[in-house]
């Protein structure tokens, strides 16, 4: 059994831009902030995780999806993100390509759907995953066999944390998060619930067909403010539902090449690496790129 690991790009990418200085800038001028963090991060994880096998995801679009076709204020509160940020998505993915990575990016689906789809194939086959992730979101892949890593705080989530954390098991994160909903992916929730009374419901009903499925009994049941709870959740099926799909990583996105082959970690490429660093203008960083395995 293999173990892959799966990252998700745009948290580290983002996280590179706000933190170092805009002055760090291409031989041509062009903002290179976020992806030469990229690059830090990259080949940090590279160092630390010695993956055998190891794909990027990428988001094409920072703030829509396929999920605005049926709700058009999905991530709609966010601020456009810096035009900086989106020029240099391309160049990162051509920094993990180079790097040895299998990269991913699709003009519909985002990141997640594209991380829980090889993981579906994966585990599938009998193998596993590291999701390297800040986001909370896809706590809901997290199995026996798979695991997220939050590479920049050195924490690890498996079946039992996540529980711990969340007071969910992995499998009920999407009705968490349907019932709590997420301010920031604008996921609306139902109207004054908030994460520990999800997860008390959720305690009891399982998940979210199960509750509406048994929401009279409800109001009789030993749960703080219950009668209180049924009544906003009857008035917010609707929303409770769309929530949940909207939080529901996609697990089958077309035309997706997840076969454990094509995500053997290669190694960097020595001459695709010189070219690329020197276009960019990355000089000492080229010291930490580590020789094909």
């Amino acid at each position: 059994m293999a173990t892959v690991h799966l990252v998700d790009a745009s948290p580290y990418i983002f996280r590179a831009h706000f933190s170092l200085p805009g002055s760090i800038r291409t031989p041509a001028g062009e903002p290179a902030a976020a992806s030469y963090g990229f690059t830090s991060f990259l080949l940090k994880l590279i160092a630390d995780e010695k993956p055998t096998h190891l794909g990027v995801a990428f988001d094409r679009h920072l703030s829509a999806s396929f999920r605005n076709d049926f709700f058009p204020a999905y991530k709609a509160q966010r601020v456009k993100p810096p035009a900086e940020i989106e020029a240099q998505i391309d160049v990162c993915l051509e920094i993990a390509a180079a790097l040895g990575a299998a990269t991913f990016i699709d003009d519909r689906y985002e990141a997640d759907d594209l991380i829980g789809t090889l993981c579906t194939g994966l585990e599938e086959a009998g193998h596993g995953a590291v999701i390297v992730t800040s986001d909370k979101d896809l706590a809901q892949l997290v199995t026996e066999r798979t695991t997220l890593l939050d590479f920049g705080k050195g924490v690890r989530y498996t079946a039992a944390t996540v529980r711990e954390k969340f007071g969910v098991r992995p499998d009920q994160m999407t009705d968490f998060l349907g019932l709590a909903g997420d301010t920031v992916d604008n996921i609306p929730g139902v109207k004054g619930i908030g994460a520990t009374s999800a997860a008390e419901l959720l305690a009891r009903f399982d998940h979210l067909e199960d509750l509406y499925a048994r929401l009279d009994e409800l109001p009789w049941l030993p749960v703080r403010a219950a009668r209180s709870l049924h009544a906003k959740l009857a008035a917010a099926r609707d929303t409770a539902f769309l929530s949940k799909r909207l939080a529901t990583v996609e697990r089958a996105v077309p035309k997706i090449d997840g076969a454990l082959a094509s995500l053997a970690y290669r190694g960097a490429d020595p001459a695709r690496v010189d070219a690329l660093f020197q276009r960019l203008g990355f000089k000492g960083i080229r010291e930490r790129v580590p020789l094909a395995p």
